[in-house]
């Protein structure tokens, strides 16, 4: 049995929530699916103040005591999230954006491989197609493997074209997420591959043992391995991934 949470960045149970219950309506019908629903309203998540302590110290240090760790353990129990949110000014939902800056130190210190996402975006004319882009880019950075999302339109008044190109939409999306869940990480992109190797490197050649990114990646082993889990990278990201480490050692001066 796969657990799938849906992490919903809407005020209302209307167009987003429909949506992402269609979702998981087409996911279950592949059989040994659980799918719940979280709206983020539902949860006390203060807004993020800058203090660093989460970063350099670690994320138990954090000031602010609200429902931050709550979400951290829903998303650690999943097999998958579906990062869900209305285009608010061309951007995710404000809740959505302050989750992200909750868990910015995870892109540090990424821990969710093995893990799948995808996106759901709702608008009423366009800019939801960089809102997609920017969810997965987000999930990749927490260690997600991002599976292709989709955009759709809930201008009211909705008409029956638009509610069937929408279920095609979404349905068309939910195999694709499955089809990730089930195939498991795949081998490192070249840009990741880059972000890992960049940042390790400046870490091991710029922090020490004070800070908590240095020590987490000491601890863990990744100042020595080719990536953040193993991987299969093949001669050429192999070299590529020595040319990153080289890199990093130029910024580092």
């Amino acid at each position: 049995m796969k657990k799938i949470i849906a992490l919903i960045g809407s005020q209302r149970k209307k167009g987003t929530y429909d949506a992402v219950l269609k979702f998981g309506e087409y996911l279950k019908s592949y059989g040994g699916i659980e799918f719940e629903t979280i709206f983020l309203h539902d949860y006390n998540l203060e807004f993020c103040t800058g203090c660093k302590l989460c970063f350099d110290k670690g994320e138990e240090y954090c000031p602010l005591k609200d429902d931050r760790d709550i979400l951290i353990e829903k998303i650690s129990r999943s097999d998958g999230v579906v990062f869900a949110s209305p285009n608010y000014a061309f951007h995710v939902s404000a809740r959505m954006k302050n989750l992200f800056d909750r868990l910015a130190f995870i892109f540090h210190r990424p821990c969710f491989w093995g893990k799948a996402c995808t996106a759901i975006v709702t608008q009423g004319v366009f800019g939801g197609n960089k809102i997609v882009k920017y969810l997965s880019s987000m999930g990749e950075n927490l260690g997600f493997h991002a599976s292709r999302g989709c955009v759709l339109q809930t201008l009211e008044p909705t008409t029956e074209a638009m509610r069937g190109k929408n279920n095609r939409k979404i349905k068309k999306a939910a195999a694709a997420f499955y089809k990730a869940l089930m195939n498991g990480t795949p081998s490192p992109s070249l840009f990741r591959l880059m972000m890992f190797r960049m940042t390790r490197t400046m870490i091991c050649r710029l922090q020490s043992g004070e800070y908590r990114d240095y020590y987490y990646f000491k601890e863990i082993g990744w100042f020595e391995s080719d990536y953040y889990y193993p991987a299969s990278l093949g001669l050429f990201k192999k070299a590529m991934g020595r040319f990153f480490d080289f890199i990093g050692r130029r910024m580092a001066l």
